[in-house]
């Protein structure tokens, strides 16, 4: 996405249209535009072309394909091609390079906090005709992404999330299952890296009740917040930044509304004791 941004100020700044571009790739101008958004991978032939009709000096050109080359570069989640939609892939690119993550969950617990049972128990919900092996490697897929919570090198990312109360009262796997997943929650607040609040029934109505949402945010300059969400079939990504404030400003009420952060051991203590 930053090579895709840097590529646009290029052209823009040589005064190179689309439609100029294309030309010099051979290609239909949407090409060009699709690299600028990020939408393809970026063919380092292409780029060197471009970077040349943009008379960038060698010596950048060499420096931005080599960060191209690394683009390019499969990460650890394409080994899990096999069960992860091409939709989600992005989502858990942008988890691994987010350096805070604030979410709003008021269906389940958010995955990266889940255990293996709730996650297999959710999972075989989803997907209530897929064999054993299949499930097995979408739980496995889910236990990965949970790694970079507890990563040194980059730091893990600060994950904050709101959970509504229903998120603890519905029953997932059973009681045994639900009450290690709240043992997981309540150690998983001891770490420094993890912020979790609890929206109670007793907070009535509240900005985020049409649905579940993330919104990443990088230590990259050039990339804008996203924010994500999901339905059965789909997912959007919204970057404007006019768009992803309204989400900031309504997680921020919600945070509000929840319970203070120093009473969420008790919250889910007390929740504890009824399962």
């Amino acid at each position: 996405m930053v090579l895709g941004m840097r590529l646009r100020a290029l052209r823009e700044a040589a005064g190179v249209s689309f439609d100029e571009a294309a030309r010099a790739l051979h290609v239909n101008p949407t090409t060009v535009r699709r690299m600028e958004k990020a939408e393809v991978g970026l063919k380092l032939p292409y780029v060197e072309k471009l970077l040349q009709t943009y008379g960038t000096p060698r010596e950048e050109i060499d420096a931005f394909l080599a960060l191209a080359e690394e683009a390019n570069r499969p990460g650890w989640w394409h080994r899990f091609r096999d069960v992860l939609p091409e939709w989600f892939s992005l989502y858990v690119s942008l988890e691994e390079a987010a350096i805070r993550i604030r979410a709003y969950e008021p269906h389940c617990v958010p995955g990266l906090l889940q255990t293996e049972e709730y996650a297999r128990a959710l999972l075989r919900v989803g997907f209530p005709l897929a064999p054993e092996e299949e499930m097995d490697r979408r739980v496995e897929l889910r236990m990965q992404r949970q790694a970079l919570l507890d990563r040194t090198d980059p730091p893990p990312p600060h994950l904050w999330v709101v959970i509504d109360e229903a998120v603890l009262r519905r029953p997932v796997g059973g009681p045994a299952v639900m009450r290690t997943q709240v043992d997981r929650l309540i150690e998983a607040i001891a770490l420094p890296n993890i912020t979790l609040q609890v929206l109670p029934f007793a907070a009535g109505p509240h900005p985020g009740m049409y649905g579940p949402f993330q919104i990443f945010r990088f230590a990259i300059p050039e990339l804008p917040d996203i924010a994500y969400g999901e339905s059965l079939t789909g997912a959007g990504y919204i970057d404007q930044r006019t768009d992803v404030a309204v989400y900031l400003e309504a997680l921020d009420r919600m945070c509000t509304q929840a319970t203070p952060v120093h009473r969420t051991e008790a919250f889910l203590g007390a929740i504890r004791k009824e399962l």
